[in-house]
């Protein structure tokens, strides 16, 4: 998982959200691949709380505008996560992660993420790895 994570990292523009349990990081985003309506997700790691889910939703939907994300993963707990959020298979990518390691597409679409309603702001803040400070929502 972490050299995934560092491929990531090599093709900006990027975005990093990152949750942290007693110094620890425990579950991580990595949006990057922005296309407009669209934009990647590359998630790992768990803790993921209703808070965060709807801070994310506003993030991606409200502040970036884009309709839609998509995920690639192998890992049947981030297909359960990104389906109980509103998302649907779209596609398999055949030995995306290497030989006979297929990677799961889906996709979220703004009006089916389940932490989401358009125009209602969530009270909180956010502090990514590209601002220059924390973003109050």
């Amino acid at each position: 998982m972490h050299s995934y994570i560092m491929q990531c990292l090599f093709y900006p523009p990027f975005e990093m959200f990152g949750l942290e349990e007693n110094g620890q990081i425990i579950g991580g985003i990595i949006l990057n691949c922005f296309e407009g309506t669209d934009i990647h997700a590359t998630v790992a790691g768990g803790g993921w709380t209703r808070k965060f889910l709807r801070l994310f939703g506003w993030y991606l939907f409200e502040h970036l505008g884009v309709l839609r994300f998509t995920g690639i993963t192998e890992q049947p707990n981030v297909i359960d996560i990104m389906e109980r959020l509103g998302g649907q298979r779209e596609g398999v990518l055949r030995n995306h992660f290497g030989a006979s390691r297929n990677g799961i597409v889906l996709g979220v679409l703004a009006e089916e993420y389940r932490y989401f309603q358009r125009g209602k702001h969530a009270q909180s803040t956010i502090c990514n790895s590209n601002s220059a400070g924390p973003v109050s929502v």
